[in-house]
């Protein structure tokens, strides 16, 4: 029988996602703070669908506010002030609110990275606190010390996309990615090397994706040596070919 999903490889630490793992989608997902640098009409709507700033039904993204609903005639007409501007009365329909330039929102990676185009100019990207200076201190210190799973559950792959949007801390950010992997790897390979038959649940609890992947894999080293020295390994047999060879040499001499 089949095994319903295969597992796909993660492309995050390279140029692209592989859009066929589970691992990429569910990273590619993740907000990331833009600021736009140029305005945007007929677009409110759906960057604020789009936007985790907007924690309830009214709320709008940054330079933009609503003034209450005004019925008339059995016609809601919807009121809105733009800032430092008169306000403007807009037709009956599904509002269109114009994100201004300079509003901050948070917008999933993938969508980030289509707009992003260093000729036009259509938004910035601002670099989530992980990766900003302060905490590439920390890991700089002590990346052991660091929950990654709580401060974002795909950190390297995330980092690594960072890279796109052309930052001038970008050298700083590849080379933190760099040495946080390599300050915990060694940590990582030895928990999964002296947990056999233990919940490992309290050893992987602090890892990012990538890192749990790591730990199984030393696991799955840990029990097939295992298996392997309680001789309950797979057991060699002989090919077709020599079974065949064994059959037709016994036929030849019974002739």
């Amino acid at each position: 029988m089949s095994e319903a999903y295969f597992r796909v490889e993660s492309g995050a630490l390279g140029p692209e996602e592989n859009f066929l793992s589970l691992d990429d989608i569910l990273m590619s997902h993740e907000k990331l703070p833009v600021r736009t640098e140029t305005a945007m009409p007929r677009l409110g709507a759906f960057f604020l669908e789009r936007s985790a700033g907007a924690e309830t039904e009214n709320a709008v993204p940054q330079g933009l506010s609503l003034l209450p609903r005004l019925e008339c005639s059995g016609v809601i007409w919807l009121t809105a002030a733009l800032t430092s501007q008169a306000p403007v009365i807009l037709p009956p329909q599904p509002p269109m609110w114009l994100v201004l330039q300079g509003s901050k929102l948070e917008l999933p990676l993938w969508l980030a990275k289509g707009l992003f185009d260093n000729k036009r100019r259509i938004l910035s990207v601002e670099l989530p606190k992980i990766y900003q200076e302060g905490w590439r201190t920390v890991f700089s210190a002590d990346p052991n010390v660091v929950d990654l799973h709580k401060m974002g559950p795909h950190f390297y792959g995330f980092g690594s996309q960072l890279l796109h949007f052309d930052s001038p801390e970008n050298a700083d950010i590849s080379q933190s990615l760099l040495q946080t992997f390599i300050g915990r790897f060694r940590r990582i390979m030895d928990s999964s090397q002296n947990a056999y038959n233990e919940d490992t649940s309290a050893l992987v609890a602090r890892l990012d994706e990538m890192e749990r992947g790591l730990f199984q894999t030393g696991q799955k080293g840990l029990n097939d040596f295992q298996c392997w020295e309680k001789g309950q390994a797979s057991q060699i047999t002989a090919s077709n070919l020599v079974q065949n060879y064994k059959k037709r040499k016994f036929t030849d001499m019974e002739d």
